[in-house]
């Protein structure tokens, strides 16, 4: 039947929704079913993540006052983590260069639904737009790499 791939489409599509319209075209579903179970999976993510990404950036920082408080009180020294990293400094960088539009548009479809999701939200939270710029991209980039996938099955 299909609704287990369905299922399948919509749950890796929760996980890694760059790749997962590719398999559409050999399970043998339709372009507007591969579109729209892949985008639905990749929208309750990204929703679950990003409206959650205050309780696990509070819990990261929690755990890091911990560590430390457990440090002092064994007398062990604390390294703080460095702040001004080569990659913290490159992650700057893409910020002001792309801006809200483009982080929103390509954090979640490049890293993960779930780590572009939290990510967005760390540094555009306040912004209302922001969820609603997620879910424009999700949408336009499921239209473009489902269109590839199925493009690419036509020639083969």
């Amino acid at each position: 039947m299909l609704w287990s791939k369905y299922f399948l489409f919509f749950g890796l599509s929760m996980i890694k929704f760059l790749f997962t319209p590719f398999g559409g075209p050999a399970a043998k579903l339709t372009f507007l079913e591969t579109y729209i179970f892949c985008c639905s999976g990749a929208l309750l993510s990204a929703a679950i993540f990003y409206f959650l990404s205050g309780f696990f950036l509070k819990r990261a920082k929690e755990n890091q006052k911990n560590a430390l408080r457990i440090s002092i009180e064994k007398g062990i020294p604390f390294k703080n983590k460095k702040k001004f990293t080569k990659i913290n400094k490159l992650i700057v960088k893409i910020k002001r260069r792309i801006g809200i539009i483009g982080i929103s548009f390509y954090a979640p479809l490049l890293l993960s639904i779930p780590v572009g999701s939290i990510i967005v939200a760390k540094f555009y939270g306040n912004e209302k737009k922001t969820f609603l710029l997620i879910i424009a991209g999700i949408a336009v980039n499921g239209l473009i790499t489902t269109g590839i996938a199925y493009l690419i099955a036509g020639f083969f």
